[in-house]
């Protein structure tokens, strides 16, 4: 019976999704921007990434304009929409960092907006540049370790209208993984549902040097 309750418990303590709902149904968008260095140190070296090659000089990328409900998020729904092309998706990867990263978060979050392939592309471009990025992390020309909440402040110092609730940092393998931000579906900051407000807690997460 404890096994039982434990297991109950683990299950309704973790973020609720499901996978082929019908496109449109969400509440919010969660932006996700990667920080290219740590991204490739934990992934893209061994894929030969060509974000990961020295001298691009890229920073943050969107990691996904991912659909969101108040609990829980949508995934691979089901729309009418079709695929993007490659032209597509390629003249992407200046935002994602690569047209497959591109593809793979139209596949699994952007059919869950509700738009054409053209419009969710676009709705992802322009919550990219809704945000106004830290110019320090953009010099940053060595590895450092620093305090997760370093970087919170630098976003929030750089957005003055965003406020605690409505961004997130996370880490992986210690290291300074996301900043994801919580936008309304017209793109406006909004407050981010409390399965997504874990800020990382570190005080020595590395943020490794711009290639």
């Amino acid at each position: 019976m404890r096994k039982l309750l434990l297991a109950t418990a683990l299950v309704l303590s973790s973020p609720a999704h499901a996978e082929g709902e019908r496109a449109g149904d969400f509440d919010y968008y969660v932006l996700a921007l990667s920080w290219s260095a740590n991204w490739c140190a934990e992934e893209g070296d061994e894929r030969n990434d060509p974000q990961c090659e020295a001298g691009r000089g890229v920073a943050w990328v969107v990691h996904g304009l991912w659909p969101q409900h108040e609990t829980g998020w949508p995934s691979y729904c089901r729309t009418v929409e079709r695929d993007p092309s490659r032209g597509e998706t390629a003249a992407m990867a200046d935002v994602f960092g690569g047209a497959g990263q591109a593809f793979y978060q139209w596949k699994k979050h952007g059919r869950c907006a509700g738009l054409s392939a053209a419009d969710y592309y676009d709705t992802a471009r322009r919550a990219f540049g809704s945000i106004t990025l830290p110019p320090v992390f953009k010099a940053l020309r060595k590895d450092v370790r620093l305090p997760a909440s370093v970087v919170e402040e630098a976003f929030l110092e750089a957005n003055p209208g965003m406020t605690r609730d409505q961004i997130t940092i996370t880490c992986s393998d210690g290291r300074i993984q996301e900043a994801r931000i919580c936008l309304t579906r017209d793109l406006a900051p909004r407050r981010c549902g409390d399965d997504i407000i874990r800020d990382c807690r570190m005080n020595d997460a590395v943020m490794e040097a711009v290639r």
